[in-house]
């Protein structure tokens, strides 16, 4: 199990369960206890979780926000792939991101990117964003260069996407410089794929609005398949991912005529 995956799962475990002890947590995770410890440390230095001798303890702040997005927040990769993502986005345009962790790493930089921050209060908005993420929306509203448009829909709670057919109608009226794509998975026949088909609509209905679609992953989501498409290959213009790519999968992704860049 990743570390990410395993401070998210181990923090998911403190919230349902008010405290967690060491050794129970070792036995839940399958991991030695000084491996929990180090854990622990690591999301008490993250004002995530109280750290108590043998155990740690939830506060408010570890339930205010979906676990995914918060553990994952200063994941290096995440952010490189983000900051590739910035600079493609130029002032004024019209950009859309959907949820998940990359997807609020990608939208987090490019506002606070000087070209952006720079521009005047009289050639508002720098930029427009629409999305479907509620945590996204929240975090740029208090931006006031940018104009933000959120779907309507009903949230679900690990992605903070809202989803159904007020989410989809929503976006039948406008039109999307770019949209940012964070995917659960990448499968060279069927495409970007997502493992709720609720999620997937209304990523798909991003994507049919854009000019242009970049999809925004860690290399470990590719060669996988899940239980909804969002898109076929054919309909991504750029894949920005990390180094970790099998060289063989990535000569199969840009023989589909996708150009791929590497954070």
């Amino acid at each position: 199990m990743a570390k990410q995956e395993r401070l998210s799962q181990l923090l998911q475990l403190v919230i349902e369960n008010g405290t967690l002890e060491v050794d129970a947590a070792a036995r839940l995770l399958d991991v030695s206890e000084a491996t929990i410890r180090r854990d622990f440390d690591t999301l008490a230095q993250r004002n995530l979780l109280n750290r108590s001798h043998g155990a740690a303890t939830a506060i408010g702040s570890s339930i205010a926000l979906p676990l995914t997005y918060k553990v994952a927040k200063e994941d290096e990769v995440k952010q490189r792939i983000a900051k590739c993502a910035a600079g493609l986005v130029k002032p004024h345009q019209v950009i859309a991101f959907n949820g998940g962790t990359t997807a609020t790493a990608c939208a987090r930089a490019i506002a606070e990117k000087e070209e952006i921050t720079s521009i005047l209060p009289a050639d508002f908005p720098a930029i427009t964003v629409v999305t479907n993420a509620v945590n996204i929306a929240s975090e740029l509203t208090v931006r006031n260069y940018i104009r933000i448009m959120v779907t309507g829909g009903i949230a679900r709670t690990n992605s903070f996407e809202l989803t159904g057919v007020f989410a989809e109608n929503s976006l039948n009226e406008i039109s999307i410089d770019t949209a940012f794509l964070g995917i659960q998975a990448l499968d060279l026949d069927l495409g970007a794929m997502s493992e709720y088909e609720d999620e997937a609509l209304v990523n798909r209905k991003l994507a049919e609005r854009a000019n242009q679609v970049v999809v925004v992953s860690d290399s470990s989501k590719f060669n996988k398949r899940l239980f909804a498409i969002i898109c076929d290959l054919d309909e991504i213009d750029l894949i920005i991912t990390d180094s970790n790519i099998d060289l063989k999968y990535l000569r199969k992704i840009e023989k589909k005529g996708i150009e791929v860049v590497i954070a």
